[in-house]
Parts: C-alpha cells; sequence; structure tokens
C-alpha cells in the first residue's frame, strides 16, 4: 500500500463518529473482527472460514455483520454491528444467503484488510499494521485478497493466537 493510501485508510472516521462500511464482522473468542475490502475480495468466504476454523478449535465464534456494518466509537474503542436488514444473513457467492446464528455487537479487536498484490507490504511497518478508525488505534493485517479464505482464515487465527500470547 502506498503511503497515501496507508493515510486515508488510517483515518477512517472521527471518533464518536457512526460509520457504515461495505464489510464483514465476526467475533473469534472474546475478538471482533472487521474484515475490509473491495466487493468480490472474499469478505464473506473469510468469515464464514474464521467462523469453521474457530469452531474446529473448540473456540466461541459467531457471525456479527455481512455485507454492511456499523462502526461507532466508544471510549476510545470501536463497536462493530451489523446493519439490521441483514442480521444473521450471510451470502455465500454464487450459492445465495446464509442465516447463521449471530452476535448483535462486537468491540473490534482486530481489522483484516484483503488487498490486492500491488497494495500489500512484504514488510510492513508500525503505521501499516495499525488503522485508526473512529478515533481508535486498532491493530491491521493486510492479507492478499487473491490468497484462498481458508488459508487468510488460518493466519488470522494464527495472529489472534500469538497476539493472546504476547
Amino acid at each position: 500500500m502506498s503511503n497515501q493510501a496507508a493515510e486515508a485508510a488510517n483515518d477512517v472516521a472521527a471518533a464518536g463518529a457512526a460509520l457504515m462500511v461495505h464489510a464483514s464482522a465476526v467475533v473469534v473468542g472474546e475478538t471482533g473482527i472487521l474484515i475490509r475490502g473491495r466487493s468480490g475480495a472474499g469478505k464473506s468466504s473469510l468469515a464464514l472460514c474464521l467462523l469453521a476454523a474457530a469452531g474446529q478449535r473448540g473456540r466461541f465464534a459467531r457471525l456479527v455483520g455481512d455485507d454492511r456494518v456499523e462502526l461507532v466509537g466508544r471510549n476510545s474503542r470501536v463497536v462493530a454491528s451489523g446493519h439490521p436488514a441483514v442480521l444473521g444473513m450471510i451470502e455465500t457467492r454464487g450459492q445465495g444467503i446464509m442465516r447463521l446464528d449471530y452476535e448483535s455487537a462486537v468491540v473490534v479487536g482486530l481489522v483484516v484488510d484483503l488487498l490486492p498484490a500491488e497494495e500489500l507490504v512484504r514488510y510492513p511497518d508500525f503505521e501499516a499494521r495499525h488503522v485508526g478508525i473512529c478515533g481508535a488505534k486498532l491493530p491491521r493485517l493486510a492479507l492478499l485478497s487473491d490468497r484462498s479464505s481458508y488459508d487468510c482464515a488460518h493466519l488470522v487465527m494464527a495472529h489472534l493466537q500469538h497476539a493472546e500470547i504476547n
């Protein structure tokens, strides 16, 4: 990602502002995960793979929102909730809409950006590994959007496990 693109991505909205974004959100354990990317990048597929990967590890996991997620800054944290019109629903491209158990809101603890190869930084610095949203600085994991959702889910799970150790 270029410096200008990184700066733009790192200043999404001010504290206290509500922001509706095209994204997916899940909760794994106690960590809310916001998944961003362009249309067709695999946000919904990654959300489904994360739910499956967490379930295989015996961890709590639920959908929070798909397609449209509202973000609100509260007390230096970001709360994500699904749009009321699509709560508990997730699109599987070419298969239609699935209904899943869901959580109505979660505190975001990790932002995953699915990026094309030309925007992915091989060795991201501290700034590239964080993003400012609604006045909060959140850990950010950038993944190649062309990578399989299965692989991305395992990378996210490894990131969560590493984050819990450190």
